[in-house]
């Protein structure tokens, strides 16, 4: 074998095989390491967008948050002024409710005084006519009687 046919044999073999790759082995090849990294910078710039929505959400988060707790404060103060009110319009309420029981306490005392100052003075014209009996060592008769109790009361 001569080797310069081999090697022209071999260098055509050569430029054979380096048309067949770029002309069926290298497109794909290359389409898909095209695709492989836009699909790389989609999924970074897809990151970038998560990260930027992130922040964004972490800052109106926070701002929700110190809404809420004004809030919250807010609703905190108003219970405290209507617990006090309540309080207020207890104490108020007790404090009548003590007036009426004084009151009715009051009139209670005068009622039983004044039933107790006329016991009084029953017993005191029943007194006073036995002390007329024993003085005029007689009996008085009931309507005498009547009429003396009910002079003496108005009396007294």
């Amino acid at each position: 074998m001569n080797i310069n046919l081999t090697l022209i044999m071999q260098s055509i073999s050569f430029v054979l095989f380096v048309w067949f790759c770029m002309r069926f082995v290298w497109p794909p090849m290359i389409a898909a390491l095209t695709q492989r990294k836009k699909q790389i910078s989609d999924g970074l710039a897809a990151a970038d967008k998560g990260l930027k929505a992130e922040a964004e959400a972490m800052v109106q988060a926070e701002t929700d948050i110190a809404a809420a707790k004004s809030q919250a404060n807010e609703i905190i103060s108003k219970a405290e002024k209507r617990g006090s009110e309540i309080v207020d319009e207890a104490k108020a309420d007790a404090k009548a409710e003590a007036d009426r029981i004084l009151v009715a306490a009051n009139a209670e005392i005068d009622q039983e005084f004044n039933r107790a100052k006329e016991q009084l003075r029953t017993q005191v014209a029943s007194i006073v006519i036995q002390g007329a009996e024993k003085v005029l060592e007689k009996e008085i008769d009931e309507k005498a009687h009547t009429d003396i109790v009910n002079k003496l009361v108005a009396e007294i």
